[in-house]
């Protein structure tokens, strides 16, 4: 509740990041990396976030916008949160932390997704660490030169 009402104070998540209130995790590394994100509520939620859509289908509209040019998915949500993405990915590879969520997916005709069985604290600090290995055996790429 403390995070919470800290988002709801600075107005929202980017607004947090950039005040210095948010200072690492996904939503950071979000921001600071110009990535966007879309956050659905349900009618359940107890007074959202401030950047959180509740209307279901405004939600669906957003997320449909950016689902639409994705080429790999993946999901650190609620199991209905993800197949409902899921539902709307032509992407090629969705990856999950429950096999659960790649079961429904398959079932839905989405024969792309891979299921990884772990909690997502694990999950995200395991790919951390990977793209972190891979950034440093990879070379920096070098300017384009100009061909005139």
């Amino acid at each position: 509740m403390r995070a919470i009402n800290a988002i709801r104070r600075a107005g929202s998540i980017e607004k947090a990041v950039r005040q210095g209130i948010a200072t690492s995790g996904i939503m950071h590394a979000l921001v600071m990396r110009g990535v966007p994100y879309v956050l659905a509520g349900s009618i359940r939620d107890d007074g959202p976030l401030p950047d959180v859509i509740a209307d279901t289908l405004a939600a669906q509209d957003a997320m449909r916008s950016h689902t639409a040019t994705a080429t790999f998915a993946v999901f650190v949500a609620t199991a209905l949160h993800a197949i409902a993405v899921g539902n709307m990915l032509p992407a090629f590879v969705d990856v999950d932390q429950t096999e659960f969520v790649v079961t429904k997916l398959r079932d839905r005709g989405t024969h792309q997704a891979y299921g990884v069985v772990t909690n997502a604290q694990d999950f995200m600090h395991v790919l951390r660490f990977y793209v972190e290995r891979w950034q440093q055996a990879t070379p920096a790429p070098t300017p384009a030169r100009s061909s005139r």
